[in-house]
């Protein structure tokens, strides 16, 4: 029965460690998560803002109001 006792608390200790650890990782990679969205954000405005983007961009709006319907 001491043995079996012994297993359990070892297993429940194991499991508790485990988590433990987890915690950590989603974290980083929450915040790594975050900084990458960001970042792509952050390129794809100076992108669309860009002179050339911006006149194509114009020149699509331009041509959907004068359509006809």
């Amino acid at each position: 029965m001491c043995k079996a006792v012994r297993a359990r608390m070892r297993a429940m200790v194991c499991r508790m460690r485990a988590a433990r650890r987890d915690e950590g990782m989603v974290t980083s990679e929450y915040a790594m998560g975050i900084v990458a969205a960001v970042a792509f954000a952050v390129v794809l405005y100076k992108v669309v803002t860009s002179g050339q983007v911006s006149e194509q961009l114009q020149a699509i709006v331009k041509q959907a109001l004068d359509a006809r319907m």
